[in-house]
């Protein structure tokens, strides 16, 4: 991990972003037409969208708090959170698990890190300096 000052809070957002998403793919879907033939298309589309979009998001996120090297881990640990969310919604009546939602959120896994590889990777530390900054200025003011 980075040398956070807020590294505590960085972890415990992390892990409400982590369970409001999983508890979000187990939700019952409140789009899903009683006639399966009459489901939007575009939906189908939009839903691999979604997935991988969300997993942009969360490589983006964690590689803000970790160093380069770390980053294979993070990738190994949100392919698992990807894979660990379809099991579950085998599990239940009301939701479909989708090996195209797995590769989905791998795609999103991997544009991720490249865009943390590519500058945005320990965007947290810039942050807090970002802050640090401006908590001084107003202190002199």
């Amino acid at each position: 991990m980075l040398e956070l000052r807020y590294a505590r809070r960085w972890q415990n957002t992390g892990i409400a972003i982590l369970s409001l998403i999983f508890v979000a793919a187990l939700m019952p879907a409140i789009w899903v037409w009683p006639d399966r033939q009459q489901f939007p298309t575009w939906f189908v589309d939009a839903d691999k969208w979604l997935h991988a979009l969300t997993f942009v998001f969360l490589a983006v996120w964690f590689a803000g708090q970790y160093r380069p090297r770390s980053y294979w881990r993070i990738g190994v640990g949100l392919i698992a959170f990807g894979a660990l969310i379809e099991v579950c919604q085998r599990l239940v009546s009301y939701r479909t698990a989708e090996w195209l939602d797995i590769v989905a959120d791998t795609l999103g896994v991997v544009v991720g890190l490249l865009i943390a590889t590519a500058g945005l990777g320990g965007w947290s530390l810039r942050f807090e300096r970002w802050y640090a900054q401006r908590q001084a200025a107003s202190e002199l003011d």
